[in-house]
């Protein structure tokens, strides 16, 4: 029950706390937010005035539920006011719907509250219209609804494109059969009297009212395992935590009476007891706070991290770049002679600002949530963390498998990619779409303990995203003007660089060319960067723009790089020799390069022709931004001024 306590702590917290963004959207107990289609506007005496679509942009609706209503998601459990057609039109069948009619436990359930000693004048308007059971012939009069012959017409995807849509059906959204059935029209009233406010889900006296009725109901008593009280029990817990159409719940129990397993228990009250109050808060926390900025969502999985005492937090799934660029006071010039170090300043200017307001004993929760089926709801992801220790993991995190980024224009940066761009690097399009959600959710769970627990990073993610860099002419490229930029392989690229690095934190790569490292694939991935630039000046002379050799071959150079080489130096020879017609000076540092990097290998390492690690890859992007930073002049190479420095502009020549 931990997870529920911390959710009804948070709720308790943040409700009606200005100081916290949206805290107003916080459900009340007894309460729902439900999106209505269409507003019906009746008199003080609960006769018809008008009747209206509702914006998309103002659809969602605060209304009063019962504790069964709050959890429906099959089956007949009408919410106290408003509710669908199929709920509140008593002339629904008369019109031809087609799903079962549930107006008289609707009209029921609301003379019981507009005859009680807790009724509202709203409420007594509002029934005296439903008593009319005409509120389908009044949308008709006000040509609000779709008919076909007199009939309710039921939109298919099928059918979508044979004519324009009814203005209605646009609001409508498809059920799980590919079916937009007016039944799910849902309707919200207001009552125009000499009440300022005539909208039922704002109104504070009706709120008061439907407060007072609830809880004069009977209930079952028992004890609470969250508040250790002795207090009315929760028969039923709400659903629709991610979306309105979410009928997964948390707690659920099975139905007695049908053939069903019920293990070593009889009845759901012998596993665990929750009061009503403290089931609609937690779920109401909850459902606030997935829907806050701050959560991933991939298909029917979501996660969701939060402090318990509403005080903003670095949010786990933001790459580098999102997560400083939220700030712009840690925005420091960045220069290309030390990329890391200005990384470094930012984040700890961050993260400082974020000490400054989270304290280090704050309950920090990370929690994630997936639905196997339609009706159950698990919890995957469960971790509690104190401020301070929260706070140092994101910055580990950000800090190992930190590495020059490049996703396109005018999105460079130095730091940590996001988990769902990792999962890109490592598998490509198979996390695309709606077939990859199951592969992408999988694998942003897997990182998560890497970011919160600072357990090692997947090896076979590593492994995979480094062979998905390797193959450089199998991504696609992206043509600008008459140009075509190979966006998607240098952000694979450098997300594989990162993940190398993070893996192998020990060695303590630097994100610069390193004089004394001699290992051999950080020293074959010097020598493929230096033919691929020696390659592209010759092209960038003869104003020719096609691949590499060195790209070309780049997946077989990390297979077998000495036979690959070997390939590769005979390829530059006509490329060298237009380069010495051009520029013999530049020539003769590339060949100085090439020297200097074949003069480190130890003993046999140039001739081993196994396979290269992701290492490589480090050498190679390193040495290709070396290349960016210096200049060739009077036989020396040298730092380049500032105002040449083009860290966020730089184009490697095809």
């Amino acid at each position: 029950m931990s997870w529920m306590q911390k959710l009804y702590e948070t709720y308790d917290v943040c409700s009606g706390n200005r100081s916290i963004p949206d805290s107003d959207t916080l459900c009340p107990v007894g309460y729902s937010v439900q999106n209505a289609h269409i507003e019906v506007v009746l008199d003080a005496d609960g006769k018809f005035r008008r009747a209206n679509y509702v914006s998309k942009s103002d659809a969602k609706t605060l209304i009063p539920v019962t504790e069964k209503s709050a959890g429906r998601t099959s089956g007949e459990a009408p919410h106290l006011l408003c509710d669908s057609l199929q709920y509140c039109a008593c002339d629904y069948e008369k019109f031809g719907g087609t799903r079962e009619s549930y107006f008289e436990s609707y009209y029921d359930q609301l003379k019981e509250w507009a005859q009680s000693s807790h009724t509202h004048p709203k409420v007594v308007a509002i029934f005296s219209y439903i008593e009319k059971k005409c509120l389908v012939q009044d949308l008709v009069s006000c040509e609000l609804v779709d008919l076909n012959d007199g009939i309710l017409n039921v939109g298919r995807k099928e059918s979508e494109n044979t004519g324009q849509e009814h203005p209605l059906m646009k609001l409508l959204t498809y059920d799980d059969k590919g079916i937009k059935d007016q039944a799910k029209v849902f309707v919200r009233w207001s009552v125009e009297d000499n009440d300022l406010c005539s909208h039922t889900w704002q109104d504070k006296t009706l709120f008061d009212a439907w407060g007072k009725y609830s809880a004069s109901k009977e209930s079952v008593l028992g004890f609470c395992y969250v508040t250790g009280k002795n207090t009315a029990l929760a028969v039923k817990h709400p659903a629709k935590l991610r979306n309105g159409k979410d009928g997964a719940k948390l707690i659920s129990s099975n139905d007695t009476s049908g053939y069903t397993y019920l293990g070593r228990l009889t009845e759901a009250d012998q596993v665990a007891g929750v009061s009503s109050e403290v089931t609609q808060k937690a779920h109401s926390a909850l459902r606030w706070l997935i829907s806050r900025k701050q959560a991933f969502r991939s298909g029917d999985q979501v996660f969701v991290s939060w402090a318990v005492q509403g005080t903003k937090i670095p949010d786990p799934w933001a790459n580098s770049l999102d997560f400083l660029e939220e700030d712009e006071s840690t925005k420091i010039p960045a220069t290309i002679t030390d990329v890391g170090q200005t990384f470094s300043n930012r984040f700890r200017r961050k993260m400082a600002g974020y000490a400054a307001s989270i304290k280090d004993d704050e309950d920090i929760v990370v929690m994630g949530l997936d639905s196997a089926t339609p009706g159950r709801m698990a919890i995957t992801f469960y971790r509690e963390l104190k401020g301070s220790e929260f706070l140092e993991r994101i910055e580990s995190w950000h800090h190992e498998v930190t590495w020059i980024q490049n996703y396109g224009k005018d999105h460079h940066f130095v730091g940590a990619p996001a988990p769902k761009e990792i999962a890109w690097a490592a598998f490509g399009k198979k996390v695309e779409g709606k077939n990859g959600t199951k592969l992408l959710n999988s694998t942003v769970e897997r990182l998560l303990p890497c970011i919160l627990d600072g357990s090692p990073l997947p090896k076979d993610l590593v492994v995979s995203s480094a062979r998905r860099a390797a193959n450089r002419i199998g991504h696609k490229k992206e043509k600008i003007g008459r140009k075509e930029y190979e966006v998607e392989w240098e952000k694979c690229l450098g997300i594989a660089c990162a993940l190398f690095k993070g893996i192998n934190s020990e060695r303590n790569y630097q994100m610069t060319v390193e004089d004394q490292r001699n290992t051999r694939d950080y020293l074959y991935g010097q020598l493929l960067a230096v033919a691929e630039k020696i390659e592209s000046m010759a092209l960038f002379f003869a104003k020719e723009h096609r691949d590499t050799t060195a790209a070309r071959l780049m997946q077989r150079f990390g297979d077998r790089p000495f036979s690959t080489w070997r390939t590769i130096e005979t390829a530059l020879v006509p490329y060298k020799a237009r380069l010495h017609a051009k520029c013999p000076g530049l020539l003769n540092g590339y060949d100085e390069l090439l020297d200097q990097i074949h003069a480190k290998f130890v003993e046999n390492d140039y001739s081993d022709d196994s396979r290269l690690s992701g290492e490589y890859l480090l050498g190679y992007h390193c040495q290709r931004s070396w290349f960016s930073t210096y200049k060739r002049k009077d036989g020396k190479w040298i730092p380049k001024e500032e105002t040449e420095l083009e860290f966020e502009n730089v184009e490697i020549k095809d």
